[in-house]
């Protein structure tokens, strides 16, 4: 990444839609279930970071666009880098729910 990519950077709504209409593209939320159940983006999978080793089960590919976030993006990079280990070539970081401007389900 360039010094000028960081002023062109998509929004973080921008960065879910695209996940989410990508064929084969997943949107993980990584957070507790109980904080899942307190709000979460749309079309969200719930995989808690301690249960990263199951995504396998939800995502078929490994080279499909997987889109992580959680509250802050702490956890979310660290499932990032599960994820890579795991073989996932096409993982994106997209941080914390907290710079989502967009719809909420509870």
């Amino acid at each position: 990444m360039s010094f000028f990519d960081l002023f062109n950077r998509k929004s973080m709504f921008e960065e879910v839609k695209e996940c989410l209409n990508t064929p084969g593209g997943v949107l993980l939320d990584v957070r507790s279930p109980g904080e899942y159940r307190t709000g979460h983006i749309p079309g969200s999978i719930n995989v808690p970071l301690k249960s990263i080793h199951e995504a396998d089960k939800i995502i078929k590919s490994k080279d499909a666009l997987v889109c992580v976030y959680c509250q802050s993006g702490v956890r979310a990079t660290n499932a990032v880098t599960a994820l890579k280990g795991r073989g996932y070539t096409n993982v994106k970081n997209l941080g914390g729910i907290k710079k989502y401007h967009g719809k909420i389900d509870r």
